[in-house]
């Protein structure tokens, strides 16, 4: 008696659904956004972050400070893997001055990066995997805060998260 009443329940509103006339088209759905999709405001936003990940790549600290408001500085937050945790804080010029020429091939990428503007400030939060010869040395999540000027953005500070466990390169 359950199938039977289930099935009835199921397959009663069929009628309503049944075409009466001919199709109609709608309106042209909107033209399709390339993929990935891209936002001219968030590519400008990013672009001297990027900028700075290729410095980094580059073992190249005066590219890094281009990129860089100098009043600003880099803040970490490390967790290390006994569960200590430390936090330190540099100048921009402390922060470049540390990136030193080598062999080894560093790479900072970011994923799902939020971007939020308003006006001439802007903020990025993005978690990322730091990579050096291909491999994961740290993860975490970086938050930038970046001021507009004269059209063009530069990062005022960088705040990250770091640790060594959990990291999957993406």
């Amino acid at each position: 008696m359950k199938q039977l009443l289930l099935a009835a329940l199921l397959f009663a509103p069929l009628p309503a659904l049944a075409q009466s006339g001919p199709v109609t088209p709608t309106l042209k759905l909107p033209p399709a956004n390339p993929l990935p999709y891209e936002d001219a405001e968030a590519a400008a936003v990013l672009a001297p972050i990027n900028a700075m990940f290729a410095g980094l790549a580059a073992h190249d600290g005066a590219a890094i400070l281009a990129q860089t408001r100098p009043e600003g500085g880099a803040t970490v937050a490390v967790e290390k893997p006994d569960g200590s945790r430390t936090i330190r804080h540099l100048s921009w010029a402390d922060f470049a001055g540390g990136i030193k020429p080598g062999p080894e091939k560093l790479e900072e990428r970011i994923s799902t990066p939020a971007i939020e503007v308003d006006g001439d400030i802007a903020m990025v939060w993005a978690p990322y995997v730091f990579l050096i010869d291909g491999k994961a040395h740290h993860c975490g999540t970086n938050h930038f805060d970046l001021i507009r000027e004269n059209g063009s953005w530069k990062v005022l500070n960088v705040t990250w998260s770091q640790r060594t466990t959990g990291c999957t390169v993406r």
